[in-house]
């Protein structure tokens, strides 16, 4: 009897820093779905930021690395640290795709997934692998989703015209960010909690975020 390709989760992002949303919300979403895995892929050069962060990549890929350490279901991906030129969601879904030989679903919030129309190809994106909105609000999205070409199927649960699969989740509303995060740092205040401890660490071993 042939196995069935495993459930992959694939969550972008900056993380800069990541913090206890990210990583409640990644839980949250592996449980909900049954994933074996979630990856964490760091957007090195992010084109809605012209390419630039608030922290160097390699600090981020370090703090990333740190939160994700005794989490067997959590993995750090570094596709788009490896690739030249801008960070954009299509190159990593479509090099994903070829090496995982996996049922990959595509992991983004509310706020971001509302200007995927920005996104480079963004029709092709939705059609390359199922998407996962995690949801803080009760706003009905089904008026939006219609404009990106999807119907609903059931409730939360929408598709392409194609069949490929789009899920509402709501996920646990954790009023945390990374703006939050680093105006705390720059005011002298504490992320304990926040972040996790060895993020911590390396942010104020490192004295990152201090300058404006």
């Amino acid at each position: 009897m042939a196995r069935s390709a495993p459930k992959i989760g694939i969550f972008g992002g900056t993380f800069d820093p990541i913090h206890v949303g990210h990583l409640r919300a990644a839980e949250e979403v592996r449980e909900a779905l049954g994933l074996q895995k979630v990856l964490f892929v760091l957007s090195a050069r992010p084109p809605h930021k012209g390419g630039v962060a608030h922290a160097p990549a390699e600090d981020r890929w370090e703090m990333l690395k740190r939160a994700l350490r005794g989490n067997p279901h959590f993995e750090p991906c570094d596709v788009e640290l490896r690739r030249e030129g801008l960070s954009y969601s299509i190159d990593t879904v479509r090099e994903l795709s070829r090496k995982l030989q996996a049922e990959c679903y595509f992991i983004v919030g509310e706020d971001s997934f509302r200007g995927i129309q920005t996104w480079k190809d963004w029709q092709q994106l939705l059609e390359l692998c199922s998407f996962i909105v995690m949801r803080r609000t009760e706003e009905d999205l089904t008026p939006f989703l219609e404009t990106l070409g999807y119907r609903e199927r059931d409730r939360g649960r929408f598709e392409t015209q194609r069949g490929i699969p789009l899920l509402l989740l709501p996920v646990t509303p954790i009023r945390v960010s990374a703006t939050l995060v680093r105006d705390l740092i720059k005011r002298g205040q504490s992320i304990r909690y926040l972040v996790p401890d060895p993020v911590r660490e390396y942010i104020l071993e490192k004295h990152l975020y201090l300058n404006p």
